[in-house]
């Protein structure tokens, strides 16, 4: 079938449904809602889609468009439940499980006929972990569904006018509802409010005299202070005392009334210490340790831990983004990895995601971009070519959420990469206005041919999973729920270390390495793709800094990120 999105942003759903659809034989075009009204009618007329489908839209579609096609509106919510924010519903109100609702557009928002619905659990985790796992699963198949019912032409869908539909409609979820009583809420409440906020819209607080949002919420075990004291800080978070007990809180957004001249969210540390006054004291840093006990209750986004012959190095970073402190950290854990006695190493975190490559955000509030971009990526090397140059063990990289740009690089490094079936890669760089590096000129025609490797970074377009492995950027799909993933890894990760065959699997990957490297040395790929990045960094006229600044301000760009026109961003 032909099939259009209308989508208000090509998020991360938006992309698996489009990489979803694409894998099985439809024709998929997208337009951004945002373009406004006539941009939405023109995709039609050029389109002649046979199905409409808004897997994320905040704005009504045109009511010419839902008169005259069947247009299917995705909602995270169940049936009967009406709203613009299900989702912090949900959480505020610790639902077990929620549920996912693919409907019909009419005129009232959320009251169109069900096509679909598939309902989900709800762990303790944030928001935006929760949309781009079990809700993005679930989502997935409601659509999937609500499809292969379309195209049978013969189903009903269920009026939400029946008795057995329980209308609810939930009002926007607003700041006041969200606000933090630190002399009252416990730290499961302070929790919970942060975690339904996580990405956005944060959490409205005021720190050292200034409004700023917080994001993100994670308990701590063992620092305590006043309610609502600022204890300590650990690797870019900070930690903030509740009634009973405290809480890391791992970034911050000032106002944008505030005059921060970098009002977008980045590591809680570095905005705290533009609001600190010269004479204040400096928080103290509350370092953890690698290997954390299992017993600990705090957070950390680095963490080593071993059993038996495979060691895992996990490590998640918020939004995927990777600064110059996250390289530098991870590869000192890394190489201690690497002292440890295993077999088989695996990397990434047990659910959400990989990386996304180095961190626009700092780069953007950095006091010279061009600099801060150059040495974020000459960090970001160091840590893909240290996986790389890893011949004594197995290497493998854990896909449990999505990956981007220099972080697929990094996965591609490892001898094997799993992915979690519904895992979305964007293997390019093209969006973003840069050549690219992380050794990608190496590792992506390696895996999948020149060819292949000259058609994903030209075209730009996501990847889903199951289209990774069948075209060699992944090794393995596993298809498991987003809170089995890490257990399900581990299990494999045993059965690898135990295999009989490992040992001429090792001896052959060095004398493979051995061989590439005489062929061409790593070195030169390396130096070959920053000479292209650094004509990108220091030309001021370079469009990836306008391209830059758009995507962390959230600002139009002027280039369409839907695939319709080039692929996603």
């Amino acid at each position: 079938m032909k099939i259009l999105l209308v989508v208000s942003a090509f998020n991360s759903l938006s992309q698996r449904v489009y990489a979803e659809l694409s894998d099985r034989g439809h024709r998929v075009d997208v337009s951004l809602a945002s373009h406004g009204a006539e941009a939405v009618r023109a995709a039609v007329r050029t389109a002649h889609p046979d199905l409409i489908i808004a897997p994320m839209l905040r704005t009504a579609l045109p009511e010419d468009v839902w008169r005259e096609h069947t247009c299917l509106i995705v909602h995270p919510g169940p049936p009967g439940d009406r709203g613009p924010s299900s989702l912090d519903w949900a959480i505020a109100e610790e639902a077990s499980h929620w549920g996912v609702t693919v409907l019909q557009a009419e005129a009232a928002m959320d009251a169109g006929d069900v096509w679909a619905t598939q309902s989900f659990p709800v762990p303790p985790v944030g928001k935006s972990d929760l949309y781009r796992n079990e809700v993005s699963d679930a989502a997935s198949a409601a659509v999937l569904s609500a499809v292969e019912r379309f195209a049978e032409g013969s189903f009903k869908p269920q009026s939400q006018r029946d008795p057995d539909v329980l209308v609810r409609w939930r009002d926007f979820f607003r700041q006041e509802q969200r606000r933090i009583d630190w002399d009252g809420d416990t730290t499961s409440a302070v929790l919970r409010k942060l975690r339904g906020a996580d990405s956005q819209p944060g959490v409205l607080d005021e720190l050292l005299g200034r409004e700023v949002f917080l994001h993100g919420g994670h308990p701590e075990d063992r620092l305590r202070g006043r309610p609502g004291e600022l204890l300590a800080t650990r690797a870019g978070a900070i930690c903030r005392a509740t009634v009973d007990g405290a809480v890391w809180i791992p970034e911050l957004r000032p106002r944008k009334s505030s005059g921060d001249p970098a009002p977008f969210r980045r590591p809680a540390a570095s905005v705290l210490a533009s609001c600190r006054r010269p004479a204040e004291p400096r928080l103290p840093e509350a370092a953890a340790p690698l290997e954390l006990p299992p017993e600990r209750r705090t957070w950390t986004d680095i963490r080593y831990r071993q059993d038996g012959d495979v060691g895992f190095l996990t490590f998640s970073f918020p939004g995927g983004a990777m600064s110059t402190d996250h390289c530098r950290r991870l590869l000192a854990a890394y190489r201690f990895a690497l002292t440890r006695p295993t077999r088989v190493l695996v990397l990434g975190a047990s659910r959400d995601f990989f990386s996304n490559g180095i961190h626009l955000n700092v780069i953007e509030a950095a006091a010279d971009p061009a600099g801060e971009s150059w040495t974020n990526l000459n960090a970001m090397d160091d840590v893909v070519e240290a996986v790389l140059r890893t011949t004594d063990r197995l290497v493998v990289a854990a896909l449990g959420g999505n990956a981007a740009a220099g972080g697929v690089m990094l996965a591609l490094a490892a001898d094997e990469v799993w992915c979690r079936a519904g895992t979305v890669l964007n293997p390019h760089y093209r969006k973003m206005g840069l050549y690219g590096s992380e050794f990608w000129t190496y590792t992506l025609p390696r895996r999948v041919g020149s060819e292949t490797a000259e058609r994903l970074t030209s075209e730009a377009l996501p990847v889903s999973a199951a289209t990774a492995v069948r075209i060699g950027l992944a090794d393995r799909l596993v298809a498991v729920p987003a809170q089995e993933f890490g257990v399900e890894v581990g299990h494999l990760a045993a059965a690898v270390a135990d295999d009989p065959d490992l040992a001429r699997r090792l001896a052959a990957k060095a004398a493979a390495r051995q061989a590439a490297e005489a062929r061409r040395p790593l070195a030169e790929y390396r130096r070959a793709e920053l000479a292209r990045m650094r004509e990108i960094f220091f030309d001021p006229q370079a469009p990836y800094h306008a391209l830059r600044a758009a995507f962390v301000r959230k600002q139009p760009s002027g280039s369409h990120p839907a695939p319709a026109t080039g692929g996603a961003r």
